[in-house]
This record gives C-alpha cells, structure tokens and sequence, in this order.
C-alpha cells in the first residue's frame, strides 16, 4: 500500500525545527507587547463575500487563489488567505469601537492560497502582523513601520531595506487612473496578458506587475506622488518627517502601490536581499476604505503582515537559527522494575518543581540509557539501580563535566536548584 503523503505545497515542521519556529512567535509576542498591541484569534475560514468586496474581485487572490467551496448549507465559504478582512469583520462585528477609540491588535497565523509552491511561497503559509483601526494619523503609520523593524531587529537580522509610496485616495486616485491610462494606451499590447485585463476595472494594480517586461515599460509611468490631493500630500510629507523623526531609514519608491485594492495613502514594504527577486519579507499600508467596503462606518486604520516562512528563510541564510532545541534538563536512567516504579515517582516530582524531565520506558541497559541521554543533550543522569534504592539516593551524572555522585532523595532539591541557579 502506497503512503500518504502531505498536500503539494504544505509543510511539515518537524520536532528539530519548531524551536526556531517558537522562538520567532515568542519574539512577536515580547515585541507586540512593548508596543501595546493585544492578540486577535479569527477562524480559519470566513464568507468568501468577505474577500470578493474587501480584497477586490479583480485581485489575483480573488479571482485566482482563493480555496473556495460550498458547505452543507449552500453556503460559499473560503478558507482565509490574509488577515486584515477578518480583522476588520471582527471590529465591525463585535463593535470594538465602544470598547476603544484606538484598537491596536496583532496576529500569527496560518493562510491558504493556491499558488505555485516556490521557495517562501506555500499554499498554506503562515504570517505575523499587526493593525492599528480608528486614527488617520501618520505618526501610527510610522508606529506600525518602527514595529515591524522592532520585530525583526530583535530576531537579529540586518541589511533590511524599507521603501514608501502613497497611493492617495478617491479623491486624488481617480483623476490620476485618467492620466495612467493616457499612458498605458499606446503601449498596452507590450503588457502581460493580466496587465491588459486590469486596464479597464484596476489600472493601478499594473504598476504592482513583477514580471520584468511590465515592470521595464511602468518606470515611464506618471507619478501618482506627483498628482496628490492636498491631504493625501500633507499626510504623505508627515509620513516621511516622522520617519525622519524616529531615525528610520527609507527610500521612495513611486510605482509602490501594493497588490490590495483597499489600501489608501501609505504603502510600505521591507526587503532583503537575502530572498533573491521575490524579496519582499514584509509589507502593509493604509486602508482608511476597507471598514465601508465591508459595511461598517468610516473607520481609518493602518497595518502591515510579514511572512514566517521568509523570515525563517532570511533568519537561516544570515546564521540565526539554532539547530538544536532548549536542552533536557534530567534524564532519569531506572534499572530493573522496582527502580523504574520509583523513576515514575520522580519523574513526576521532578516536572512538577519544573525541571525539564525524562526517563527510559524501553527498558534499555545503562550504556544505551546514557545513549539516549547524549542524544537529548541532558545536563545530567539520574541513575537508579537496587544500590541507589537502598541507599535512598541516585548516582548523579553530570554530563558536561564528568562528575559523578551521590544525592539522596531528600536532597534532590537543594541539589537541583542550586545547579541551575543560574537558569532560573
């Protein structure tokens, strides 16, 4: 019988690799922490309306990516592929706002879309973010960026690069989706097939083209920066002073625009050179518009998600991953059925003063017991035969150093705390 074997363009995260995993989430987590934002947990699935009007129809992800189905009620249902939609549902839903003004709120979470496995692109992939709903201030959107590099400074990982764009809003975007167009026109049979269907509904979304053709023919393009409106320009410079303000280094980069159709104003995406042509390790924005494309209120609000995965990947090709788990702390080494209904005993002693524990449950000699030991990486054996059971004692080993001796049981403790004294 053949073996089953894991969905193309899933992963497995093995017990040798998920420590590098927990650390990262434990970084977010410090991280999002100090900046004052709160964890938000939405479900898996969502209304596949949801992302059609929050997204955009014409997006790729809509209209291409989604994991899409119908369930027993006839309902069309979606499994989540980006995290601000259901957030902003969430706000609207639950009526965050009377709680607070200023929500501020993050995310680590695991998104699905149909793409073409690569490296650092999954079909289910997981993402970190935040997102700050309820002000229009520039200063949150620098907040939002400052957060972002925070994360990833604490994880140690260096030579990131940041650019900026504004892409305006209704009242600036549209007049100047005229003047694109102008442009376009003459040249639209050089774009990409996908490019010319987005002429019509979304022209925007051709400066957000990465295939290397289009992206040649857009450096000609006008500007949206050149053609704002006075607010969208006011706020754009305040973006930038406050950057300035908090010793943030940037570049603009004028045909940023995003692949969502409900970002406004700012745009932003960090770099590294570390993840070849796809390099973007993380990228956010505005979306002053997505609270009323889903129903609710106006409601300004900023955010920004980062994927695990190419963190990970960056984190590795710059040496800051671990290839060894947090070491066992106790290995308890029985010998014989009287010694091993004792291990049990102290083992259970053991977990509960917390001091990471295990024994031998397959009733190895000593020599594969210190085996096994080595293997874990245990600090040290607690050896337990007829002698030490006698004795009321165990034959400790510490392994780093070699020494061996004798603690009784009504020492242990002492012992232990005085041994890792410097762990706790």
């Amino acid at each position: 019988m053949n073996k089953i074997k894991r969905i193309k363009g899933t992963q497995d995260v093995l017990p040798g690799e998920v420590h590098n995993w927990q650390k990262l989430e434990a970084v977010i987590h410090s991280t999002m922490s100090i900046f004052n934002y709160r964890e938000m947990r939405t479900p898996v699935f969502e209304s596949t309306e949801l992302f059609a009007r929050g997204i955009g129809r014409l997006t790729d992800i809509v209209s291409k990516e989604m994991y899409s189905f119908e369930d027993r009620g006839k309902k069309q249902i979606t499994l989540k592929p980006e995290m601000t939609a259901p957030i902003i549902r969430a706000y609207l839903e639950h009526n965050l706002k009377t709680q607070a003004p200023l929500q501020k709120v993050y995310y680590i979470s695991s998104l699905f879309r149909q793409e073409n496995p690569q490296a650092g692109r999954l079909r289910q992939f997981n993402q970190f973010g935040a997102e700050a709903i309820g002000a229009d201030a520039a200063e949150l959107d620098t907040e939002l960026i400052q957060l972002a590099l925070a994360v990833f400074a604490k994880l140690g990982i260096e030579g990131l690069k940041l650019e900026i764009n504004t892409v305006g809003d209704t009242e600036c975007r549209e007049p100047y989706k005229i003047i694109l167009k102008e442009y376009l026109r003459p040249v639209l049979d050089q774009y990409c097939e996908d490019c010319r269907k987005r002429f019509d509904g979304n022209p925007l979304r051709i400066l957000d083209c990465k295939k290397e053709n289009c992206r040649t023919l857009n450096r000609n393009a006008p500007k949206l920066s050149d053609h704002l409106c006075s607010g969208c320009d006011e706020h754009f410079t305040k973006l930038q002073d406050t950057l300035r303000a908090g010793g943030i280094a940037w570049s603009h980069n004028p045909y940023l625009v995003r692949g969502l159709d409900y970002y406004t104003r700012t745009v932003f995406e960090i770099t590294s050179s570390d993840l070849g042509s796809q390099n973007a390790i993380c990228g956010g924005g505005r979306y002053d518009l997505l609270a009323e494309q889903l129903g609710g209120p106006p409601t300004a609000a900023v955010g920004f998600a980062a994927g695990i995965e190419r963190t990970l990947m960056v984190m590795g090709r710059q040496g800051l991953l671990s290839e060894q788990p947090g070491r066992l702390q106790v290995f308890v080494a029985p010998l014989g059925d009287a010694a091993a209904a004792v291990a049990t005993e102290w083992v259970t002693k053991l977990r509960a003063m917390g001091y990471r524990t295990d024994r031998d449950y397959l009733g190895r000699s000593v020599k594969a017991q210190m085996r096994e030991a080595n293997r874990q990486r245990a600090q040290m054996v607690f050896l337990l035969g007829d002698e030490e059971l006698k004795q009321k004692n165990f034959s400790v080993k510490e392994m780093d150093n070699g020494t061996q001796k004798s603690v009784s049981f009504s020492e242990i403790g002492p012992y232990l705390s005085d041994f890792f004294k410097h762990e706790k």
